[in-house]
């Protein structure tokens, strides 16, 4: 049996409440900023998870827990180590405990989601799902607290009668845990329902652990006062925020709001400095725009197709060429250090037509893409669909990819920063020795704006698309190999 180190305190604190697509790296670390003590990461399923491995990303300076394809499920930096809760979606004890312990040397706190009344959790079991089966509630909890160094809390909504309420969080108790959060909802209600105070204050005085309060931006929480009278008025020991949180991280800071520009400029730096993928970028500032999304700076946020363009929409074009060139200079760093056999992209190179080309995105209509142009190609000339031979080093994660066309193989010298921008290069690299036009503003082809329009987090021209049964693992050392899945909304970019 493991002893929990309890250094996490869950008394009297401002906590960051989990939250879907928003509670990132960049959120976490600007609520800790404006005064939150604890912050958690959006819900994180436990299947996904136990796909990942554990990577020091030396670039960066974080710690990714990256999937098989590349993609990064959850960025971690030393800046939060003591404040950072992993919110944890599970069903089942066993894979509960081993994520657990997979992150546990890089966060605070280890909790599990049994209030979320979304369908992409209950449908497995997780979630608000487990409210109705205490025996595996106790299971879990107790798993985690006898398997795991960091002190395990759970988040949980209220039950339809006070008595089932009472009577469930009773026996949460009795697992071990340090604390419990409590939405003050049932399981079918939504913002616009009443947050029952009463019911967490009955939990909070039936209970020895701290109480977590959660619920009140609708009603209660507009500045930061509110927050200590939500306290007050569900007796809990301290307050979780959501959506007022989401709005304007700066309702933690003690000296009041602050202006929302200044926040987004502040969430910008710290998205561009951690690599964020930009669609996540995107969508918190589109959280914090709310309805001056149809002002200029809104429509120009909505057009952005790429973190360089969502810092010119808010001036930081400077910042944005900053940023990159301390990270390109970083890898420079780094890969002197590299072997030169272990920069080359796969063990057989010969035959294999070369550029120095790189893709990008403004030089190209929307939803139009090299890969696109040389798949269509190829169905005309009733040739084999391109087939990406996609590797990333491990040393700066930068990615690199060999394009299989009519037997010949092309590849672009210059690493990149995604598996998709790297695929993309080698498109351009094969259409261009053929002669072809790659589909960039004034010789995209016209067969190509007959296709339907794919969904914009697509690539049209990823073999994966067209048939899953491409999708795989290509075992290639010193260099991880990566299948052509899509990427995530949260990988870093």
């Amino acid at each position: 049996m493991l002893v929990n180190s309890l250094s996490l305190c869950y008394h009297n604190k401002l906590v960051l409440a989990p939250m879907v697509r928003v509670g990132t790296l960049p959120m976490r670390l600007l609520a800790l900023d404006y005064g939150a003590d604890i912050v958690y990461c959006e819900e994180l399923i436990d299947l996904k998870m136990l796909k990942c491995k554990r990577v020091v990303n030396e670039v960066l300076s974080t710690v990714d827990f990256v999937a098989p394809d590349g993609r990064v499920v959850f960025r971690t930096c030393a800046r939060e180590r003591n404040q950072v809760v992993f919110q944890l979606g599970t069903s089942d004890a066993e894979r509960a405990l081993a994520v657990a312990r997979l992150v546990e040397n890089d966060v605070a706190g280890i909790d599990v989601n049994m209030g979320c009344p979304k369908e992409y959790s209950t449908k497995g079991g997780m979630g608000a799902a487990l409210l109705s089966d205490p025996d595996k509630i106790e299971q879990i909890l107790s798993t985690l607290v006898h398997g795991t160094s960091r002190p395990v809390t759970c988040k949980i909504r209220i039950l339809p009668s006070l008595e089932d309420t009472l009577s469930l969080v009773k026996r949460i108790e009795k697992t071990g845990i340090a604390a419990i959060a409590v939405h003050g909802r049932k399981r079918e209600e939504r913002p616009q329902h009443p947050v029952s105070c009463e019911t967490i204050k009955a939990i909070a005085e039936t209970l020895s652990i701290p109480v977590i309060a959660n619920g009140g931006s609708h009603d209660h929480i507009q500045g930061y006062l509110d927050i200590e009278d939500f306290r007050r008025a569900t007796a809990a020991s301290s307050v979780m925020v959501a959506r007022a949180a989401m709005w304007n991280p700066s309702i933690f800071l003690k000296a009041g709001l602050r202006p929302l520009e200044e926040v987004m400029h502040k969430y910008i730096r710290y998205a561009v400095q951690y690599d964020n993928h930009y669609t996540n970028t995107k969508y918190c500032l589109c959280q914090m725009l709310r309805e001056q999304l149809e002002s200029p700076q809104g429509r120009l946020l909505h057009a952005a197709q790429s973190s360089r363009e969502i810092c010119e929409a808010f001036g930081l074009g400077v910042l944005y060429e900053e940023s990159s060139r301390e990270q390109d200079s970083r890898r420079a760093e780094l890969l002197a250090g590299i072997p030169e056999e272990a920069r080359e992209l796969g063990d057989d190179v010969s035959g294999v037509i070369k550029m120095a080309v790189k893709f990008d995105r403004r030089a190209y209509p929307p939803q139009i893409t090299p890969k696109m142009c040389l798949l269509e190609w190829c169905r005309r000339e009733k040739l084999a669909q391109p087939v990406y031979q996609t590797v990333q080093r491990p040393q700066d994660r930068l990615f690199g990819s060999v394009v299989t066309v009519a037997e010949q193989k092309y590849q672009s010298t210059l690493w990149d920063k995604s598996k998709k921008l790297a695929e993309q290069a080698a498109a351009i690299v094969c259409l261009r020795s053929r002669g072809l036009p790659e589909g960039r503003l004034g010789d995209e082809s016209p067969s190509l704006h007959k296709r339907k329009r794919e969904a914009p987090d697509q690539d049209p021209g990823d073999p994966c698309t067209q048939d899953p049964a491409l999708a795989g693992e290509l075992c290639k050392k010193p260099l991880v190999a990566l299948g052509s899945g899509e990427e995530s909304l949260q990988e870093g970019r």
